[in-house]
């Protein structure tokens, strides 16, 4: 199996998996709790949060959730004010902001170009002094890299906080330290899955979305000491591997857009994140190459939204029609991706839509 669907998770580092062994095998304390086994996994919680927080801006604090759709919630949800966010958003900020909508709370959604991104002067003319705005640094199906900074400063020009959803992003683009909210998530970045984490800036207000306990100070629950721990593991191979890491996404790149010269590339070209591919071919029957070529790991789109039959809001977003959304497919590489395998994957994906 060539495994090309990076952005609906990754590869577990080994590394991170070492960190987590003996906190799943031997050791059991409560981070919680006061005594000596308590401490110590509250030690390691720490350790892992300094990990983590050395990815993100400064004067702020880390504080560890049950994934990203947890943080992005608590961010929106704790908030007050009118929302604002952009059309190409992940469900669980586009689906959060409705449901907020329903509730009463103003919320606007936002257009954006053919190519995915949005002008700050959109946001500029959107956002109202005390509310939100919402913007995805990296795009989960597309790869568009928003202008992040711009965006913050239009929303704080207004009198507004900024959210910004990092998860594709995180440890692989800078995040503007402008920002006052980042949504990340471990299991993006080889780390295990089901722990994530909200970035908080100093001074922003943020009302619990859980209660019972306030572990976290803002975030009620007992924190699993091996979940952080893999997630300290894998943010600080982050930093120690990033040029390495981005020297072979680029190569890998290369050889994709070579290898599908004809098919067209959804998104910016120029402003994007080259692990992620997401092109069309006129008449291509993804289920049908999927079938196909079932030793291939690739996706029609978002993996939250594998289950709808409906073509993916983002393409939708692009002014794609229904046809060309559905004749798109998403493409995502990382660190274990051999070079060789990517390019046979790549010629056998082109055989089988040849053939069609």
């Amino acid at each position: 199996m060539t495994y090309l669907d990076y952005q609906a998770t990754t590869p577990l580092d080994p590394a991170a998996l070492d960190a987590m062994l003996p906190w799943l095998r031997d050791q059991h304390g409560n981070p919680h709790s006061s005594h000596r086994e308590g401490r110590r996994a509250r030690a390691a919680v720490e350790l892992a949060r300094e990990q983590v927080a050395a990815l993100l801006p400064a004067g702020g604090r880390v504080i560890f959730t049950s994934g990203a759709t947890e943080a992005l919630n608590w961010a929106i949800k704790g908030t007050t004010g009118a929302i604002v966010t952009l059309a190409t958003e992940h469900a669980a900020v586009l689906d959060t902001v409705a449901a907020e909508a329903g509730r009463g709370r103003s919320a606007t959604v936002l257009p954006v170009d053919a190519d995915g991104l949005i002008s700050p002067s959109r946001v500029d003319g959107a956002a109202t002094e005390g509310g939100l705005v919402a913007a995805m640094l990296v795009n989960n199906e597309i790869g568009v890299v928003q202008p992040i900074a711009a965006l913050a400063g239009a929303a704080h020009a207004a009198g507004a906080l900024f959210l910004c959803d990092a998860v594709q992003g995180y440890g692989r683009v800078a995040i503007p330290d402008t920002v006052d909210l980042v949504a990340v998530s471990a299991h993006k970045i080889y780390g295990p899955k089901g722990i994530g984490a909200l970035w908080v800036r100093d001074g922003v207000p943020l009302q619990p979305l859980l209660h019972g306990g306030d572990q976290e100070g803002g975030r009620s629950g007992t924190l699993s000491p091996a979940l952080c721990a893999g997630f300290g593991a894998a943010a600080r191979l982050m930093r120690e591997r990033a040029a390495e890491d981005a020297a072979l996404v680029d190569r890998l790149w290369w050889i994709a857009v070579d290898r599908l010269a004809g098919w067209t590339i959804n998104g910016s070209v120029e402003h994007r994140y080259h692990g992620n591919l997401n092109v069309r071919r006129p008449g291509l029957d993804v289920a049908r190459l999927m079938s196909d070529c079932r030793d291939v790991a690739f996706s029609a789109g978002s993996a939250c939204a594998s289950g709808s039959s409906r073509p993916s809001h983002v393409l939708r977003a692009l002014s794609l029609s229904d046809a060309g959304a559905r004749s798109s497919i998403r493409l995502g590489w990382g660190r274990t991706t051999d070079e060789a395998a990517l390019a046979t994957a790549l010629d056998r994906l082109v055989a089988a839509a040849d053939a069609q």
